[in-house]
């Protein structure tokens, strides 16, 4: 189960494909959401009274952050470098989401192939539960995990936005995101 600190600080800002929040520990980005995106962290729920999270725009990595995604939608970044604060994940959802750091731009990979590469082929269901509960969409790139029959599936921030990143890097032809 992923368990943020309530010692961070958040930021919000407007992407093409809708309103994000980007968090921060002392250690590095620790979450990069859209802000209707499913699996969002109790934190962030828009019931809450305020914000667990205090508002910081000036937090060095959070702006380094939003440069790099304006950079990145540009079509000028391939890759985020940024540190990156995972410690709200499991071990396991640790090593899923460094595995997902090794997929290149253009590229896509299935779920079954992902978890064959960490050495547990017959865990493909935890993976994708984990690549599912992945707190940095964009800089950790969870949209190239597609179904093993190369179908688009599965993407909490919803398919139409994995269907333009993946259009966006070259990895899925307008036609075929067709079907």
């Amino acid at each position: 189960m992923t368990r943020f600190s309530n010692d961070l600080v958040c930021t919000r800002f407007s992407t093409t494909l809708g309103d994000m929040i980007a968090t921060a520990s002392d250690k590095g980005l620790v979450g990069l959401w859209f802000h209707d995106q499913k699996h969002l962290p109790e934190q962030l729920s828009p019931d809450l009274p305020s914000p667990i999270w205090p508002t910081d725009d000036q937090h060095p990595v959070l702006q380094k952050a939003r440069q790099q995604i304006r950079e990145f939608f540009a079509g000028t970044r391939s890759e985020f470098d940024l540190p990156f604060d995972l410690s709200a994940g499991t071990p396991f959802q640790q090593s899923v989401w460094q595995a997902l750091l090794g997929i290149p731009k253009g590229k896509t990979t299935t779920y079954g192939a992902l978890a064959r590469s960490l050495g547990k082929a017959q865990a493909m269901r935890a993976v994708g539960a984990a690549v599912g509960r992945n707190p940095l969409s964009l800089a950790v790139p969870c949209h190239r995990v597609l179904g093993q029959d190369g179908s688009l599936t599965g993407y909490a921030g919803g398919l139409h936005r994995k269907t333009a990143l993946l259009q966006l890097e070259g990895a899925l032809s307008p036609a075929l995101s067709k079907n």
